[in-house]
């Protein structure tokens, strides 16, 4: 339960993921703690189902259990396009990686000789997860395995103070998180949750950072984790968290 910050365009593969995984350990989310269920993530897939090897387990299945797809497949544009199917609007593309071996000649400083010295350089790719693309045969789809089931203690009076809150606000995945770049919050759907005290409290969470966008209260939210202005914001963003709650006790 935290804020993103957004991401930097221009990194090489190797940086990009570790950027990434840095910032998933400094987002502040204790999976211990996580008061809703994951999303069942199987071994990632290319197109064709070969299984992807490598870096690349680690990495799609990173993206994925982050963005809460439940489909194994990963394909790129053209690909998708191929099958007859089509992009959503506005989704983001993540990065698969790949070797490339090549020789080159190099001169010895000291001799003068000639050798050819083998090589390899890191290359990547972007590829988009099968839930973000329509029009796919069913077989890139394979039911998911968690039972959708509404939980207990949903109260009509939250729901419209939520929904009087002019938030763009979209539900996917199994994070929770604001993203000050995108003036967005994305929750993860209610029936992750044990019951819908912990959604309610979560949202508010994630809307007290949504108050601190440049539009709104203009709070500092370009900070590092560990940082006494992010110990700050997390401070506001806890305060506000219980507040719509006892609010209407």
């Amino acid at each position: 339960m935290a804020y993103r910050k957004g991401q930097s365009g221009g990194l090489s593969p190797a940086t990009r993921i570790t950027q990434e995984i840095i910032a998933r350990l400094e987002s502040g989310t204790k999976p211990w703690i996580k008061p809703w269920r994951g999303v069942p993530v199987s071994r990632p897939l290319r197109a064709c189902g070969i299984p992807y090897r490598g870096m690349n387990v680690f990495w799609l299945w990173m993206v994925a259990d982050m963005c809460g797809y439940a489909s194994p497949f990963w394909m790129t544009y053209n690909q998708a396009k191929e099958l007859g199917a089509q992009v959503r609007k506005g989704e983001k593309s993540t990065i698969a990686i790949f070797y490339k071996s090549y020789t080159k000649e190099v001169e010895a400083p000291d001799t003068g000789e000639k050798t050819d010295e083998s090589r390899r350089v890191l290359k990547a790719y972007p590829v988009f997860n099968a839930d973000q693309v329509e029009g796919l045969p069913e077989r890139f789809h394979p039911a998911a395995t968690l039972e959708v089931v509404e939980p207990e203690g949903r109260q009509a009076e939250l729901d419209s103070f939520f929904a009087s809150v002019p938030a763009v606000l979209r539900h996917q995945g199994d994070e929770a998180y604001y993203e000050p770049v995108a003036d967005r919050v994305t929750m993860p759907p209610a029936h992750l949750f044990s019951g819908f005290d912990h959604y309610y409290a979560t949202l508010a969470h994630e809307l007290s950072h949504w108050t601190g966008h440049a539009s709104r209260l203009d709070r500092n939210l370009k900070n590092r984790f560990g940082s006494a202005a992010y110990a700050a914001e997390e401070l506001i963003a806890l305060s506000g968290q219980s507040a719509p709650c006892l609010s209407l006790h």
